[in-house]
């Protein structure tokens, strides 16, 4: 055959072979004066001598309430500075942080702390419409590990920062002592095609050093500032920026709780940050305000787009009217911390728009014949698969999951189609799995089609993607309905899951249905069910 599709991330960098409360250590000490974090809504500002006071003194107060290594620690809150000390504390002292989406409804809530063992949980009181006290309030009896709740912005944090007086620096530097780089640290769900999510186990070598390529990549120092609208309970945020930022001495900018495009481009103009990230949708909202010509953008240069394709017209804005000249794309997986490819700082424009980058340093990458397992030809399609320190230690408590995704060579099959052309940049063409990106948002429908079934009208369903100009995909249900129940229209269907399943979650189009369309094997023909939505929607494809 000819060229093989296989690529390995050569480097002159080493990986970082230490824990993140370790280096978090280093940074502090090299840059204590530096700014190391803003809240942009509370006009709170911590250097990094300051933060490093922070994330000790709440790690302090945690095993005060003796949470012991391997502990799981929950986070349910939307982006604020009291997610990120959470975040480096628990690190500090080996505990494993769960990440809960703030979307999340009681059905979801339940399933995450049951599934993880959750202990500990730090929540917002409430977020947007969402009353997280109620809801904590509602699932806590079914919650068997959770022993107790730690609200932001209360008395309970605050004690938990007092109790920091009963553990001595010793006390701390034992713990700190006994942690080795290996350890899982964080858990991450992300959602199956067999149903419920999974728990993607990440350790500290995992994510800090991803996060440290990742902004190594672009060129960050000390003197960077990142303006990070995009969630912290993803890799997106508390991986590439955080950590990315940590690594090197660099500014996070927390420009609103969640994203909102005046509010980053405000951020963007007021502390002169000099990278931004977000997925495309986000880039379009910022570029479609109104009054964006009035925002002074001068200070970016960089900055990474991923979550799904970036159309070339948003690429050229970015890079005109947004001063991103060096704006990178990047593609990954939660398994894998989460990036694998990444375009470069001189990349020119068809690199960052047709493909998604090159493989990264230290990692290796190869596209395979899903059913031969034999790697491909450059320029013919395959299954994308990676290796290296990037990849998850497993899916928390779920060995046979873990099997399915990581081979016996330690390979993690991506479940995406890709090409990757002569130079070596890799371009995703599709996906084996039947994944749906809304906003950036990975969606599988086996966990909605599993909700709708209890629905008591609702004999079958099936959740496929429809094209949509907005978010790029939205979800349209084919339902089955029980004999002799009463008609559902989406409506109903949306009425039936809110307040149970996130709101990205929700689907926008209800088909009712007699039956799908089948192969002969009676495997349910799902590329054909998309076809005939956007025809009977009226969709463009």
């Amino acid at each position: 055959m000819g060229v093989p599709s296989y690529a390995s991330g050569v480097s002159d960098v080493a990986l970082l072979g230490e824990t993140i409360g370790a280096n978090l250590r280093r940074t502090v000490a090299a840059y204590g004066g530096q700014e190391a974090l803003v809240e942009v809504a509370s006009g709170r500002r911590w250097t990094y001598a300051e933060f490093g006071v922070a994330v000790d003194t709440f790690a302090k107060g945690l095993l005060a309430r003796g949470i012991r290594t391997g502990d799981r620690v929950g986070i349910w809150a939307p982006n604020c500075a009291e997610w990120t000390i959470t975040q480096y504390a628990t690190a500090t002292i080996g505990a494993i942080l769960v990440n809960i989406n703030p979307a999340y409804r009681t059905h979801e809530l339940s399933y995450a702390l049951n599934q993880s063992g959750v202990r500990l949980l730090i929540s917002a009181t409430e977020f947007k419409t969402s009353d997280y006290r109620a809801m904590v309030d509602e699932v806590r009896g079914d919650c068997a590990a959770l022993e107790d709740t730690v609200y932001i912005g209360t008395p309970d944090w605050d004690a938990v920062v007092a109790a920091a007086g009963g553990t001595t620096d010793e006390q701390l530097a034992a713990r700190e002592a006994e942690l080795s780089f290996d350890d899982p640290i964080n858990i991450q769900y992300t959602s199956g095609t067999t149903g419920f999510p999974k728990g993607a186990t990440l350790s500290h070598h995992n994510i800090l050093n991803n996060g440290y390529f990742v902004t190594e990549t672009i060129g960050f120092t000390t003197e960077d500032r990142l303006c990070i609208p995009v969630p912290f309970y993803h890799c997106f945020g508390m991986v590439m920026a955080n950590l990315g930022c940590t690594t090197h001495g660099a500014c996070m900018v927390i420009p609103a709780p969640a994203f909102d495009p005046a509010a980053t481009l405000q951020a963007v103009q007021d502390e002169r940050c000099t990278g931004l990230y977000g997925v495309p949708t986000m880039f379009i909202a910022e570029l479609g305000l109104p009054d964006f010509a009035d925002y002074d953008l001068s200070s970016l240069r960089t900055g990474v787009m991923a979550g799904s394709p970036c159309p070339i017209e948003v690429m050229k804005r970015c890079v005109a009217d947004m001063h991103m000249a060096e704006v990178a794309i990047c593609y990954g997986m939660t398994e894998t911390s989460p990036v694998s490819t990444q375009t470069r700082r001189d990349d020119d424009l068809d690199r960052r728009t047709s493909t998604v980058g090159q493989v990264m340093p230290h990692v290796e990458v190869k596209l395979v014949d899903p059913a031969s397992g034999l790697v491909v030809p450059r320029g013919e399609p395959g299954e994308l698969c990676t290796r290296g320190y990037s990849v998850m230690l497993g899916y928390w408590d779920d060995d046979e999951k873990t099997a399915e995704a990581i081979d016996r060579a330690r390979w993690m099959h991506t479940g995406d189609l890709a090409t990757m052309r002569d130079d070596g940049y890799v371009n995703i063409v599709g996906r084996i799995k039947d994944m749906v990106i809304r906003g950036g948002e990975n969606v599988y429908p086996r966990e909605i089609e599993e909700f709708l079934y209890t629905h008591p009208s609702i004999a079958d369903v099936q959740v496929v993607g429809v094209p949509d100009a907005k978010y790029g995909e939205e979800l349209c249900a084919w339902i089955k309905l029980k004999d002799g129940a009463d008609p559902l229209d989406a409506d109903a269907v949306r009425d039936f899951a809110t307040g149970k399943l996130a709101r990205y979650k929700i689907p926008r189009y209800v088909l009712l249905v007699d039956d799908f369309p089948m192969t002969i094997t009676g495997k349910i023909r799902k590329v054909e069910m998309r076809e005939r939505s956007v025809e009977l929607l009226g969709l463009t494809n």
